[in-house]
């Protein structure tokens, strides 16, 4: 058997233990002992996830319901070189042909 030494208990809750212990007809250290079998003996629920924690915490404030905001269609944009009025002077061309030139 092991022994545990409890360190710094609350006088108040010291003497609810004993008055406890004593209705029960048991030592204090008894009692602790049942109220620790009782207490680890329940089984352990699994833990859920963050998001479902967040949603129990959440859910006694109601649904929110937001407007679901109109959108544009995505513009596709083409790159500078690609355009009809890009000249030979754009800074695209001109890094690709001075990395063409180099040995």
């Amino acid at each position: 058997m092991a022994t545990l030494t409890i360190r710094n208990l609350d006088e108040r809750l010291k003497g609810r233990l004993r008055v406890r212990a004593a209705s029960r007809g048991r030592s204090m250290e008894e009692e602790v002992r049942q109220i620790l079998r009782t207490a680890l003996d329940e089984p352990q629920s699994a833990s859920p996830n963050l998001a479902e924690r967040i949603r129990r915490r959440f859910a006694r404030l109601g649904d929110v319901q937001l407007p679901v905001a109109a959108r544009e269609p995505i513009r596709h944009l083409g790159m500078p070189e690609d355009s009809p009025a890009s000249g030979a002077n754009t800074p695209f061309k001109a890094r690709a042909r001075k990395a063409a030139v180099r040995p």
